[in-house]
């Protein structure tokens, strides 16, 4: 259902004055894979470069999200399905906004991630797979997630009980099981800077940074 009768407003502060401002431009990185395969974390390492560049960021987390924007849901399809469709419009309004959005959730499904995709312009959306096998996030199941979903205490467990759809073509596949977080990282900054989302010369690793 569409809600009526209303007319979209429209700012003077555009998109673009906000990308003249910042000096980048905005985007949607979305991050999926299995649970353990190093989604957030690789989320969070990319947004401290571009954090310690000047970027204005910003990283939706997939647990993080539950405890308010999607806390009614549970683990169904068709409440998947809501999740990645309340993220991805917060991410557009995100875009908007003039920021890098970092989104890091399992979002099984091809079908809701390229919905997404179609939310925003060509090129606002780049889609990061954490190509990790499942005994290796098993070996990293620091919250006992998969354990439980072996014994039975978890149902619909992305991975055991329920479907994950690899991406056929990511912007980018990341191997987190052989590569470090730093390695990961700068795949994914030197694809914002073939993108243009970012200067060239921005984000490099070097002292202080904490990859």
């Amino acid at each position: 259902m569409q809600s009526s009768d209303i007319v979209w407003q429209r700012a003077s502060v555009t998109r673009a004055r906000r990308a003249a401002q910042n000096g980048h431009r905005s985007t949607i990185v979305w991050f999926t894979g299995l649970s353990g395969a190093g989604k957030s974390t690789l989320a969070h390492a990319v947004e401290e470069r571009l954090h310690l560049a000047g970027c204005r960021t910003y990283v939706l987390d997939g647990d993080n999200v539950r405890h308010g924007l999607c806390g009614d849901l549970g683990f169904s399809d068709h409440d998947r399905t809501e999740n990645i469709r309340r993220v991805g419009e917060t991410a557009k309004l995100f875009v908007e906004a003039g920021i890098v959005v970092l989104t890091a959730f399992i979002s099984p499904f091809r079908s809701d991630r390229q919905r997404v995709r179609e939310l925003v312009p060509d090129g606002d959306f780049l889609e990061i797979y954490c190509a990790c096998p499942l005994a290796v996030c098993e070996t990293r199941d620091v919250k006992g997630l998969y354990a439980k979903a072996r014994a039975g205490q978890i149902k619909e467990f992305t991975g055991i009980s329920s479907p994950y759809e690899a991406p056929l073509a990511p912007d980018l596949s990341v191997d987190t099981a052989a590569n470090s977080i730093a390695q990961s990282a700068e795949q994914v900054i030197a694809l914002l800077r073939a993108h243009g989302i970012i200067d060239p010369q921005a984000a490099p690793a070097g002292p202080g940074v904490p990859l």
